[in-house]
Formats: C-alpha cells, sequence, structure tokens
C-alpha cells in the first residue's frame, strides 16, 4: 500500500516556475521498488500524462506538451518524487496528481497508486 502527498502547488505568473513535492508513504515494500509519475487534469479535460521517472531515477519520460521545461526527478532516501516546472504557461493550469505502480519502469496506463493533487495556476 501507498499513500501519496502533494505539495508546492499555487499561482504563478507565465513564465513563472513551481517546484512540486510528493511524499510516499509505502508499507511493505520500499518507496524505490515503485516507478512514479506526474499527471494533471485541466478544468472540463481529462486527465493526461505529464512525466514519469523509473525506480532509480536513471528512466525519465515526459509528455510533448512538457518536455524541456519541465524536470522529473527523485529522492528515494527521502521517499519524494519532484516535479520542477519551468517556463510555466497558462495551458499548464490543472491540479496536477502523483501516481505510483510497483515495478521498476512507471505504466502511463496502469498506475496503481494515486494521491489527491495540488492545484496549479498559471496566470498570463
Amino acid at each position: 500500500q501507498v499513500q501519496l502527498v502533494e505539495s508546492g502547488g499555487g499561482l504563478v505568473q507565465a513564465g513563472g516556475s513551481l517546484r512540486l513535492s510528493c511524499a510516499a508513504s509505502t508499507s511493505g515494500r520500499t518507496f524505490s521498488t515503485y516507478a512514479m509519475g506526474w499527471f494533471r487534469q485541466a478544468p472540463g479535460k481529462e486527465r493526461e500524462f505529464v512525466a514519469a521517472v523509473s525506480w532509480s531515477g536513471v528512466n525519465t519520460y515526459y509528455a510533448d506538451s512538457v518536455k524541456g521545461r519541465f524536470t522529473i526527478s527523485r529522492d528515494n532516501a527521502k521517499n519524494t518524487v519532484y516535479l520542477q516546472m519551468n517556463s510555466l504557461k497558462s495551458e499548464d493550469t490543472a491540479v496536477y496528481y502523483c501516481a505510483a505502480n510497483f515495478g521498476s519502469y512507471p505504466k502511463r496506463d496502469g498506475m496503481d497508486y494515486w494521491g489527491k493533487g495540488t492545484l496549479v495556476t498559471v496566470s498570463s
């Protein structure tokens, strides 16, 4: 079982930066046995993939819309995954969710655990 708690959301102007954090509490398995991901859901839209990272942090994956602007990373010693968001645009406004799946590599369509989300609002 994994519990995920996101933080770091807020209001930022277009062109600005935010860093999201996701703290994980695991039982039975260590944090490093889970691949992690970030997803987002904008008002009136379906949830979409943003970024993901393998268990070791070596392999990272990004949606085309955020490539070059967002960076996902993890600290297994702190049971935390991060999403550094730079050059934010109004279209990045959404609730951002942290997710985890057991295994070395992320499954974009098969994440097992989800946080409750943190709201990011980008003003233009």
